[in-house]
């Protein structure tokens, strides 16, 4: 199967500019051969929405999704955008499009509440881990902080995945100046496709973004809050650089394909499911794995009344 990732710069708020550079980024990766074409966290909106989520989030029965599903007749596509259900609940999500049709919208359920990140002031979390089935080979669907609970990958991989499509918003400085975001990402990345023996499509963005540009006009900021500005702690910068560097890693945990660092990229792959096998069959780190033990410890922790945990 032929993959490809978009490595792209959303213009924060801007459906309309976003929607037609992912529409015709998905109809260039068809006519490359791309079977799979990933697009990063929010490739739709831009990250720091802020108060103005609302404004740019769509229903999966929306004019616009209908039109970005159809886009995807002949291939198959990831892309990140706000959804807002029936219920009008918000969620940070990802569209899963295959040959034209809507095949359903990921829930992201790791929601981050610190440092500059707020997701949890203004989304809802997903329930479920689905995976889905694209030319052989089973895939499950991540966003980005999703990656830093265990758990979740884990339970991807009882849904017996063969691919991981992790998609990110990472920027340089956002965690502090003592945490380097390129780094961590990359053993990450690597991590979970060496231990669990899944190919990983790592799609993260480009450009720059104010964290207070999706916020409210300056007219609404009261004497106070600005006196607080100088007590705002180190990663409260007014501008981030997201960083891109989107790689794609085969199970032995191997680079197969890099972009570029703070530009707009595209990387194209074949994958096999010979690959698979091979690692498989030389490090079997799962051969013995029991979800059901997993699930009996689980009970066993979440319901034992020992009176000391708080």
């Amino acid at each position: 199967m032929k993959l490809a990732a978009y490595q792209t710069s959303p213009i924060l708020l801007d459906l309309k500019a976003n929607m037609e550079d992912v529409i015709t980024k998905i109809h260039q990766g068809r006519e490359k051969g791309a079977q799979l074409i990933v697009f990063p966290e929010l490739a739709l909106t831009g990250y720091f929405v802020g108060q103005r989520y609302h404004e740019v989030a769509l229903r999966l029965n929306s004019q616009e999704i209908k039109e970005l599903a159809s886009a995807t007749k002949g291939t198959a596509a990831v892309v990140g955008f706000i959804e807002e259900s029936p219920s009008m609940n918000f969620y940070n999500s990802a569209l899963v499009a295959v040959d034209g049709e809507i095949a359903f919208a990921y829930r992201k359920l790791n929601l981050p509440n610190y440092g500059v990140f707020d997701e949890r002031k203004y989304f809802s979390p997903g329930k479920q881990v689905p995976v889905f089935r694209l030319h052989d080979f089973s895939i499950a669907v991540f966003i980005c902080n999703d990656l830093w609970h265990p758990a979740l990958p884990y339970l991807g991989v009882c849904r017996k995945a063969d691919i991981f499509v992790s998609i990110f918003n990472s920027s340089q400085g956002s965690m502090g100046t003592e945490f380097s975001n390129i780094e961590s990402w990359q053993i990450i990345d690597r991590f979970y496709s060496r231990v669990f023996g899944i190919y990983n499509i790592c799609v993260n963005r480009v450009g720059e973004e104010g964290h207070e540009e999706g916020r409210g006009s300056q007219d609404d900021e009261t004497d106070e809050t600005a006196s607080t500005e100088a007590f705002a702690p180190p990663w409260e910068k007014r501008t981030y650089r997201f960083w891109g560097g989107s790689e794609i890693i085969n199970p032995f945990g191997q680079q197969i394909a890099k972009a570029a660092l703070y530009d707009p990229d595209d990387i194209f792959v074949e994958i096999s499911r010979d690959l698979l096998r091979r690692k498989k069959i030389a490090l079997p780190y799962l051969r013995n794995d029991d979800p059901y033990f997993t699930h009996r410890e689980l009970g066993r922790i979440l319901h034992k009344k020992t009176g000391a945990d708080t």
